[in-house]
């Protein structure tokens, strides 16, 4: 007869597997996306806990793939260089 899996190893469970899914992300990350939408956690059981964890797996893996930091970082790098890329807009132009 098999035993089930406590909520605690559940939980366990889940965080080494989205680390090794998505291993660009931390543990902060995915508690605090998972949990987001939950008010007070301190009260929250295992079972709860497992249940938010499960939901937020689920999410990650129908989303769309995510970018990488390095993506994220060269859009910002673009973001801060703007006046170079209006000056050669403009330059560009014809009037």
């Amino acid at each position: 007869m098999s035993r089930k899996q406590s909520d605690f190893s559940k939980l366990v469970s889940l965080l080494t597997e989205l680390h090794k899914s998505y291993p660009h992300y931390g543990v902060g990350r995915h508690l605090s996306t998972a949990l987001s939408d939950y008010g007070d956690i301190w009260g929250m059981t295992d079972k709860e806990l497992a249940f938010a964890l499960e939901k937020y797996k689920l999410q990650l893996e129908m989303d769309v793939p995510h970018s990488g930091d390095s993506e994220i970082d060269e859009i910002i790098r673009q973001g801060l260089d703007l006046d170079s890329i209006l000056k050669e807009e403009d330059d560009g132009e014809e009037y």
